[in-house]
């Protein structure tokens, strides 16, 4: 591969919602740069980025891949990220590795969710971002309709650089808004070929030119005056307003075409290079001056010491780990000892890698502002930084989403839980959006993640990468159970069986407890009724007990026990002896003390636009929920609630389809409450039945 400088790199994030044809533009980009002789199909599973497995399979992009590409002496590296919500997370550390968002938007939908989800995102990080309206052959496309939709939506910074010439069937070109130049794609020869702007779009290309010289000359002052005064801008103005406006994230330019047939691929790859900033172009980077312990501001550069920042990890059961990464300043060569500022340990750099998809080109050296791979890093993970030793620095590390939906992990066959648990922390270190806790009481794995398929994708990697088939299941409820009245009882352990017999007696008042969860022993014992060294096991018996309850089996907690009578045997009596009568008296105490169930009950806060909220509250109000109260927050309203845990379980999925998409949540254990009596039966009679089951 060519050695580039910083100034001709482009590095672009082709994101938006699931369908828009990211992947597809990313294929006609590689065939029509000649990187690759053969177009892909989504469909036929033949496409670069869409490699996985289990991408062929869904025919959706699962992960995000890097490609690169070459034209007119500049490298463009294309980070192409799924769609889908439940991968949210590889399009925020795809995003990280770029310059420019690229946001796809189908011609015949219009804005969807994940427009709007990424705009959001990238506005946020204040990225710079561009559109391309895509599918402009289908049936019931419409350019006009959706620039509209995304200039009413979006704001004034939205200007359109190229306009499309016909129209569904009959789209046929593309005309670069700027230099005026019209071109038609020729089906025979795939190309684009210059022609005459169609007499019929001259005025619509003209109202183009104006609103993209207002946008630029509300960037810049100079600017701003020549075209109050002159009333017009000179083409290279407007392109050098265009580069820095963008790269602020104050324009959002907009290209069109159909990736699908190749049309206006060419002009859009032409823009990429002429109108998207190169790293250079970009605003410095916040990061942390370690030696000093200060923020600093970094610009990226290939002359000052050398810094990466470690934006995606993968788990290949025969390459090992892969970490990909992005230079900030200086430059990556292969064999040198780098410093992980994160873990605070050094790295040794192997062989370095260039992507195109899975396939790995060697690299002599990766200068700052282009993204490369390394193989078998020891210590470093996803959001690390690595840099020079004698200039210690840490990018910021990637904020990822909290998990939202948690599944038991099963085995399907004994034997496979060491596979189970090697293959999940290998995933771990691939994506860090989902979790791996313990359950301890019901001995089960739970896994975490963004959503249903995220957690199916989860389980099929295990199986296809690491050989460890899983079932997933609804993880237990961990209910409790308590007592809700006072019982004063006599547990009495006494046997003869020739020699030494057993004798222990205890008299225990059992309570509820308002002030704590756990057991609360109190020793009343007067007049040396049950001796000194006996008190500790009646404690320690009871101590045992409380792991079952006496309606289910679930752990009891909030039970104060006071031992304030009892005798003994001078011969017979033991530790082991009043441990038994402890627990009878437990048996007896708590059964009499009107036992109940309790549940774990759940914080709930739910960010959803305006339009669903009688949606959600209503359903809060069916799951058995309270609302406690709503407030506004941006756009958004946030409704604060409390729902049983039971309910919860398939949360995301509930709210996905409720809202489009659109809301979220985050939820907290908050306290345990009684589960009403209806409900309550049906748990006792399923736990029963578990229990026979098992035995």
């Amino acid at each position: 591969m060519k050695e580039y400088k910083t100034r001709n790199l482009r590095n672009v994030g082709i994101v938006g919602h699931s369908g828009a044809g990211k992947t597809t533009l990313t294929e006609a980009i590689l065939y029509y740069t000649k990187t690759i002789d053969r177009f892909g199909k989504v469909e036929e599973g033949t496409t670069i980025s869409d490699y996985d497995a289990e991408e062929r399979k869904r025919k959706i992009s699962i992960s995000t891949s890097v490609v690169n590409c070459e034209w007119d002496n500049t490298k463009i590296n294309l980070v192409d990220t799924p769609g889908y919500f439940d991968f949210v997370g590889e399009m925020i550390q795809g995003l990280r590795a770029t310059d420019m968002a690229l946001i796809t938007v189908c011609s015949v939908s219009g804005i969807q969710v994940g427009t709007e989800k990424a705009w959001n995102y990238v506005n946020k990080s204040k990225m710079p971002r561009a559109f391309f309206i895509n599918k402009l052959d289908r049936e019931n496309s419409n350019f006009e309709k959706v620039l509209a939709q995304l200039k009413d939506r979006f704001g004034i910074s939205v200007v359109p650089i190229q306009y499309p010439i016909g129209s569904e069937d009959n789209f046929k070109g593309v005309v670069n808004v700027i230099s005026r130049r019209a071109r038609i794609f020729n089906p025979k020869t795939h190309a684009m070929e210059e022609s005459d702007v169609p007499a019929d779009l001259i005025d619509k290309v003209d109202e183009c030119k104006n609103m993209i010289m207002e946008a630029v000359a509300e960037t810049d002052e100079v600017l701003l005056e020549k075209y109050f005064s002159e009333g017009l801008l000179s083409d290279e103005e407007i392109y050098h307003g265009l580069i820095n406006g963008s790269a602020k994230g104050e324009i959002a330019p907009v290209m069109c075409g159909s990736a699908y047939l190749g049309i206006g691929t060419e002009t859009l790859i032409e823009d990429i290079i002429e109108c998207f900033p190169s790293p250079e172009n970009m605003e410095p980077v916040r990061a942390k001056d370690v030696k000093n312990d200060k923020e600093t501001l970094v610009k990226i550069d290939e002359s000052s010491p050398f810094s990466a920042f470690v934006f995606k990890t993968i788990a290949d059961p025969f390459v090992g780990k892969m970490s990909l990464f992005r230079v900030m300043t200086g430059k990556a060569k292969p064999d040198s000892v780098v410093y992980n500022t994160n873990k605070e340990k050094q790295e040794k750099v192997g062989t370095m890698y260039f992507l195109r998809g899975k396939n790995q080109i060697p690299a002599n050296e990766i200068i700052a502002g282009d993204i490369g791979a390394v193989a078998k890093l020891q210590f470093t993970a996803t959001g690390d930084t690595l840099c020079e030793m004698a200039a210690p620095i840490a990018f910021e590390e990637i904020s990822f989403p909290s998990p939202s939906m948690s599944l038991s992990v099963l085995p399907k066959s004994k034997g496979d839980e060491d596979k189970i648990s090697s293959g999940l922390a290998k995933l771990l270190e691939e994506d860090p959006t989902f979790k791996i806790s313990r359950d301890i009481e019901n001995a089960e794995t739970i896994v975490s993640g963004v959503g249903e398929t995220h957690l199916d994708i989860i389980a099929s990697k295990l199986k296809n990468k690491f050989g460890a088939d899983v079932l997933l299941s609804i993880p237990k409820v961990p209910y409790r159970e308590t007592i809700k009245k006072i019982s004063d009882v006599q547990g009495k352990h006494k046997k003869q069986s020739g020699g030494h017999g057993q004798y222990g007696d205890v008299k225990i008042k059992f309570e509820p407890r308002f002030d704590g969860d756990e057991l609360e022993f109190v020793d009343q014992v007067v007049g040396g009724v049950v001796p000194r060294q006996y008190i500790p096991a009646v404690e320690k018996g009871l101590k045992e007990c409380i792991t079952k309850g006496v309606l289910a089996g679930y752990p009891v907690i909030r039970l104060r026990a006071t031992l304030h009578d009892g005798s003994y045997h001078p011969v017979d009596s033991s530790e082991m002896a009043f441990k038994v009568a402890a627990s009878l008296a437990y048996k007896k105490g708590l059964q009499t003390a009107e036992p109940i169930l309790l549940e774990p009950i759940m914080h709930l806060e739910v960010l959803v636009p305006e339009d669903y909220m009688g949606d959600i509250i209503g359903d809060i109000n069916k799951k058995r929920g309270r609302v406690l109260g709503m407030e506004p927050e941006g756009e958004y309203q946030k409704i604060i609630a409390e729902v049983p845990q039971a309910e919860l379980h398939k949360y995301a999925t509930d709210l996905r389809s409720m809202t489009q998409a659109r809301g979220s949540f985050v939820m907290k254990f908050d306290r345990y409450e009684e589960v009403p009596s209806n409900e309550a039966a049906k748990i006792i009679e399923l736990r029963k039945k578990e229990n026979v089951e098992e035995e």
